[in-house]
């Protein structure tokens, strides 16, 4: 099974178990705890994606780590997937969740590329726009890429809106290549 068909079934039945038994709150704030903690450790993520650390010793290593920081449905979910040989899929169902629950809440995220620093009311604008265009709350990641000469780039899932100037000049200068032949 791929990691990421894995990732999305536990993902699935983290957030049906935590809808339906009211606790998805506390869910999604552990979550984000868990999240942290291993952006930040290295050493964690291996040690769970090693197959030369048994599962029992996993168990432990989280046991230690989140003890006070999580509720004792958490670490129940943990010691799940840890027994099944899943704890190395962790940073992956933790996003897959994310994902399922933006997709209930409909929330898409967005990334945008600019050449320079948009004004508040500039993003401001932008994500009106798009909310409008995809009849859903944006959540907007905005990065600066200043190769882009002017304007803007706008990735939704698969799809780019590419307004900036050096793709324009691309296009203009493809359109000029074609005339010639």
């Amino acid at each position: 099974m791929s990691t990421v068909i894995a990732s999305r079934r536990y993902a699935t039945a983290l957030l049906s178990a935590a809808e339906e038994g009211g606790f998805l709150d506390q869910i999604v704030n552990e979550l984000e705890l868990i999240r942290e903690t291993l952006e930040n450790s290295r050493d964690l993520v291996h040690a769970l994606r090693s197959p030369l650390v048994k599962g029992d010793k996993k168990i432990h290593i989280l046991e230690e780590i989140f003890r006070d920081s999580i509720g004792e449905k958490m670490f129940l979910f943990l010691k799940l997937i840890a027994r099944k040989k899943r704890a190395g899929l962790l940073p992956e169902i933790i996003n897959e969740f994310q994902i399922l629950l933006d997709e209930k809440r409909g929330i898409v995220n967005i990334d945008v590329t600019s050449a320079v620093t948009l004004s508040d009311e500039q993003v401001n604008r932008l994500v009106d726009r798009l909310g409008v265009y995809t009849g859903k709350k944006i959540r907007a990641k905005m990065s600066i890429n200043e190769e882009l000469i002017g304007g803007v780039s706008v990735k939704i899932g698969d799809t780019i809106f590419d307004g900036s100037i050096s793709h324009q000049l691309q296009l203009l200068r493809k359109t000029l290549s074609a005339e010639k032949a």
